[in-house]
């Protein structure tokens, strides 16, 4: 076979010499087919990604209870939980198993060893991570259809729009006195019904736990300032209450802690000492304030006979 260089010619690469114009046939290949131009104007939007579906299945127990109905309202609600501590990491779990199509997580802080003891979300994994972005990561994973919003934010009166615009329902699970009275006030004012958590820490009887509205709850300290607070608002009654009538324990001289400033940084607004606290009833009153709000979504009672 002859070796090819730049120089060879086209004899070389076994091509016809030229020989000008040479009349023939037609073209052994056909002419391509013209392709029709499109009319000038906008780029076309692709469609956007289906949303995602719920596991098959998850929701076939809720279906039995409540209904089509009743779960088509689940699917089409909007909650927002205020606190994801013991009590709220507890509620919007519950919430997110109830097939709640949307949920607004909010909290500023993140998970410090002292939550592993009765806080959903603290793991030996998830110290230091911000409680909102492990609770909204939780959720997806337990329902993918849940359209989710973390939020890392101090609750105040800067975020009232923020948190509540467009939520049919409020959970109040703030520990912080002064930010729980702003969100009662603000829903009551927005007509946003809200269930909110009174002292739960250091109580242990479960058979002492009730539901009222907030104008009904007595021996509760943290219930007491709350009313006082809000009446000084004009809120004289609409908030429902989860608190108890066990009456709140002293902590011996010996066993208190003092409390950590360097983990909020003063956001919380006063530094309070630490409070006494075991697992079960913490999330026990988030159970009840979710029960709550998916039982009046599903055509339910809002508190019990």
């Amino acid at each position: 076979m002859k070796e090819l260089n730049d120089e060879s010619t086209g004899a070389d690469l076994g091509l016809a010499p030229n020989l000008g114009t040479v009349s023939a046939g037609p073209d052994p290949d056909p002419a391509p087919v013209p392709v029709p131009v499109p009319a000038p104007g906008p780029a076309p939007v692709p469609a956007p990604d289906p949303a995602p579906a719920p596991i098959e299945g998850a929701y076939s127990r809720i279906r039995m209870r409540v209904g089509d109905e009743g779960l088509q309202r689940l699917q089409g609600a909007k909650v927002v939980v205020v606190g994801l501590g013991a009590v709220g990491s507890f509620a919007t779990e519950a919430l997110a198993r109830s097939a709640i199509g949307t949920l607004r997580l909010v909290d500023f802080d993140n998970l410090q060893p002292s939550n592993l003891n009765r806080q959903l979300y603290a793991l030996k994994e998830t110290m230091g991570c911000f409680k909102a972005d492990v609770a909204a990561q939780r959720v997806k994973s337990i329902n993918p259809a849940c359209n989710v919003q973390g939020m890392r934010v101090f609750f105040d009166a800067t975020q009232v729009d923020a948190v509540l615009e467009g939520m049919d329902w409020c959970v109040d699970a703030i520990d912080s006195l002064n930010s729980k009275v702003e969100l009662l006030a603000a829903c009551v004012a927005r007509n946003i019904p809200v269930v909110s958590a009174m002292g739960a820490a250091d109580r242990t009887d479960p058979m002492l736990l009730r539901i009222s509205d907030i104008s009904e709850t007595d021996g509760c300290p943290l219930a007491r300032l709350v009313r006082k607070r809000l009446r000084k608002r004009g809120v004289q009654s609409g908030p429902i209450a989860i608190w108890s009538t066990q009456p709140a324990v002293e902590v011996p001289p010996e066993l208190q802690e003092e409390p950590d400033e360097s983990a909020d940084q003063g956001r919380r607004g006063r530094i309070r000492r630490p409070l006494p606290s075991l697992a079960p009833m913490p999330g026990i009153f988030g159970l009840a304030a979710a029960n709550v709000v998916i039982m009046d979504i599903v055509g339910g009672r809002k508190t019990p006979s």
